[in-house]
């Protein structure tokens, strides 16, 4: 697609975003994968609760749009969703709904619109949206969805940090290799955090990173750094079928201090303290670059 001159609604969405965010720095997160199926959601999640636990105000995107899965998973009842604020129906604030800890959750729509067939005048009113919020937060963990759209593309390139779930199968690893390329040779991508995600150990863990490592090290400019190894845990599949999250359900099995230590990790990242840092860069990288194809 050809990019697009940004139209007055989207520069004054972020014109209003910037003095009403009051310089607000929001550290924005993408979970990613590439592969369905490796427990990006779960972990999703269960940071966030665990940001949550620490101090921190946390909004979840479930930026998954044609298959919503955060609110399923938690067994947590929507009536609107971002469907409705782009239709003009609803305002962000109205829709979000209160999660476990005091997270909240924007929801997705489930088999209503992919945010891949979004309109211009439809990203205006993302960016509308998102200037206009009455509530405030400083995390914002976006869950893409599974696979190597466009969209995940967008999300993972506009975010601060990208945080990649993989687990010790071969597809798991080829499809990681494949999502990461992409962003590296095309977006201009160039690090990514590495979560070894149902490994039998610690040493598993290391060595599903030292693979991953092999490939990319051979193949591409990219740094990568495991951040965390979540063992493979018989509680989260319990925790799963309660639909409650590991560490509310179980909140001392293994996955649960796994994941608590990401958290305390996670939350001191370092966030650019200049415009990168800002929530109305990680918009404005969402809807106005010309590598977005099918955005703009």
């Amino acid at each position: 697609m050809h990019n697009l001159p940004m139209n007055d609604d989207q520069a004054s969405g972020l014109r209003r975003m910037k003095q009403q965010q009051q310089q607000q720095i929001v550290k924005v997160i993408a979970v990613t994968g590439g592969k369905g199926g490796v427990g990006k959601t779960n972990v999703t999640l269960n940071l966030a609760m665990s940001m949550s636990q620490l101090g921190k105000k946390v909004l979840v995107l479930d930026a998954d749009l044609g298959l919503a899965n955060c609110d399923v998973m938690l067994g947590l009842r929507v009536q609107k969703n971002l469907f409705h604020v782009l239709s003009g129906e609803a305002e962000l604030d109205d829709i979000l709904i209160d999660g476990p800890f005091g997270i909240k959750i924007v929801p997705a729509t489930s088999g209503t619109q992919s945010m891949t067939e979004l309109k211009p005048v439809e990203h205006a009113g993302l960016i509308r949206a998102f200037s206009e919020m009455r509530t405030r937060f400083d995390i914002l963990l976006v869950d893409t969805a599974a696979g190597i759209s466009d969209m995940v593309l967008s999300f993972s390139r506009a975010s601060q940090d990208v945080l990649v779930v993989v687990c010790d199968e071969p597809s798991s690893i080829t499809d990681a290799y494949a999502l990461m390329k992409i962003l590296s040779r095309e977006h201009g991508v160039q690090r990514f955090k590495i979560v070894a995600n149902m490994v039998r150990s610690l040493k598993e863990g290391q060595e599903l990173f030292a693979k991953l490592s092999r490939v990319t090290d051979r193949f591409l400019d990219v740094s990568l750094e495991l951040v965390a190894t979540i063992p493979f845990d018989e509680n989260v599949r319990k925790a799963a079928r309660k639909q409650k999250a590991f560490v509310d359900a179980f909140p001392k099995t293994p996955a649960s201090l796994a994941i608590r230590t990401l958290a305390t990790r996670a939350i001191q990242w370092p966030v650019p303290p200049v415009a990168s840092g800002h929530l109305e860069f990680f918009l404005e990288q969402l809807v106005h670059q010309p590598e977005a194809r099918g955005l703009v």
